[in-house]
C-alpha cells in the first residue's frame, strides 16, 4: 500500500535528469536512506530499477571471475544470490538449511572460516519464508578472513532495524515497494568505506555498464556526469515516503510493525492456524501461517481476491501449497487492516470447510487491548 502523500508527490512536474532540483532530491534521499539503513555510509543511493537491480549491482560489483562467493542458503532469494554469483563467474559455495530455519552463529562462523571466500552473502529477511537472519556473527567471521558481506535487506528496510554499520554489512540493498511504502522502481543501496576501497581498487572491467557503482557514483555524486535517464517521479515518491518515515520515527515504526504482526499471529492461532516459523525467528512484515489440512491455498487466495480485493500469496519452491505468505508492512501495517484481514480469512476458511476454533478478530482485539 502507498500513502496518499506519496501519490501526490508523484504528480509534481518532471524535471530533467541533470536538473539541479533532481540532484537536490537525490541528496535528500541519500541522507534519509542512510538513517533508515542505520549507517553513516556516504555511498548510499537509490539505483534505477527494482530490488533485484540492487541485488545484481551489489553482487556484480564485488564478485569477479574466479573469486569465491559463500552463500548462506535457506530460501528462494538466497538461491537468486547464488545464481547471480555463478553468472559473474564466481565459485559459489553454499551452506544450506531447510527453508524456514536460521543459521546459528557457530554454523556461520565455521562455514566462513573453512571456505575463506572473497564475498559472503545472506538474506536478512527472507521473503519466501518469513524468517529473519541475524548477521553480526556472519560479518565478524567474514571480516576475519578478509571477505566482504552482501546483505539482502529487501523486506527489512523500514519494517525492522537493519543497523548495517553495527552489524558490519559492506553492501546492502533493498526495494521501495515493501517497507518504505513507495511504488516499485528504485533499489536503495549502501556501500561501506571498506567495500568502496575494494571497488575503487578493482582492476578488471565491470561486466555490467548499467550497474557499475563507480559510474553511478559519478552521476549522483559531485560531478553529476551523465549516466542514464533517472525515473524522476519515482525519486519524488521515494523522497516523500522516506519523509513520512522520518516524521513517524524509526523506533515507533518498528514498534508498529511488531505490534501488528503479533496481533495478527494471535488472531491466526486463535482460529487454529499454525505458524511456519518459530516465534524468535519471525519477521514482523511477512507472515507465513501453514495452510490447514483439507484446504488449498489457491482456494483461499481466490476467495479473498475475487470477493474482497485482498491479495495474499502462497508458498513456492519446497513451500508450495504449504504456507500462505501475507505481507503486513509499511503503510499497510495498521490495526484496521489486521482486523479486516482476519475477518475475511475466517470467512474464506469457513467457506472452504475449515471451521475456525475461535474468533481471530476477537483474539487480535484482546491483544491490542492488553
Amino acid at each position: 500500500m502507498v500513502e496518499p502523500r506519496v501519490y501526490a508527490a508523484m504528480a509534481q512536474p518532471i524535471v530533467g535528469h541533470l536538473d539541479p532540483y533532481f540532484f537536490q532530491i537525490s541528496e535528500e534521499i541519500r541522507g534519509l536512506l542512510a538513517t533508515a539503513f542505520g549507517t553513516s555510509n556516504q555511498f548510499t543511493m537509490a539505483i534505477s530499477g527494482t530490488g533485484s537491480a540492487g541485488m545484481e549491482a551489489c553482487v556484480s560489483n564485488f564478485v569477479e571471475d574466479g573469486s569465491k562467493m559463500a552463500v548462506l542458503a535457506n530460501g528462494f532469494f538466497c538461491d537468486r544470490l547464488s545464481e547471480l554469483g555463478r553468472r559473474q563467474g564466481a565459485n559459489v559455495v553454499r551452506l544450506e538449511k531447510p527453508w524456514g530455519e536460521v543459521f546459528s552463529d557457530g554454523e556461520a562462523r565455521d562455514f566462513i572460516k573453512r571456505e575463506k571466500p572473497n564475498v559472503v552473502a545472506y538474506v536478512m529477511a527472507e521473503t519466501s519464508t518469513g524468517v529473519k537472519q541475524p548477521g553480526k556473527a556472519i560479518c565478524e567471521a567474514a571480516h576475519e578472513v578478509g571477505a566482504l558481506v552482501v546483505a539482502d535487506c529487501v523486506t527489512a528496510l523500514g519494517t525492522m532495524p537493519c543497523n548495517i554499520d553495527e552489524t558490519g554489512i559492506d553492501a546492502a540493498y533493498s526495494c521501495t515497494q515493501k517497507g518504505l511504502g513507495a511504488p516499485p522502481g528504485l533499489a536503495p543501496v549502501s556501500i561501506s568505506p571498506r567495500a568502496l576501497e575494494t571497488l575503487r581498487g578493482r582492476t578488471t572491467s565491470h561486466k555490467s555498464w548499467y550497474f557499475d557503482l563507480k559510474l553511478l557514483d559519478e552521476y549522483y555524486g559531485s560531478s553529476h556526469r551523465y549516466h542514464h535517464t533517472a525515473p524522476i517521479s519515482m525519486f519524488y515518491a521515494l523522497r516523500e515516503a522516506l519523509e513520512i518515515i522520518r516524521e513517524e520515527g524509526l523506533p515507533a515504526r518498528f514498534a508498529r510493525h511488531e505490534r501488528n504482526h503479533k496481533a495478527f499471529v494471535a488472531g491466526l492461532e486463535a482460529m487454529g492456524l499454525r505458524m511456519f516459523v518459530a516465534p524468535e525467528h519471525r519477521m514482523w512484515a511477512l507472515n507465513t501461517p501453514c495452510v490447514p489440512e483439507g484446504v488449498t491455498d489457491l482456494a483461499i487466495r481466490k476467495r479473498l481476491m475475487e470477493g474482497d480485493g485482498i491479495e495474499i500469496l502462497g508458498g513456492f519452491g519446497p513451500l508450495a501449497g504449504k504456507v500462505f505468505r501475507i505481507g503486513i508492512m509499511g503503510a499497510g501495517s495498521r490495526e484496521e487492516n489486521v482486523l479486516l484481514l482476519l475477518d475475511r480469512m475466517e470467512s474464506a476458511l469457513r467457506a472452504e470447510g475449515f471451521p475456525p476454533r475461535s474468533s481471530g478478530v476477537e483474539a487480535a482485539r484482546a491483544f491490542y487491548s492488553a
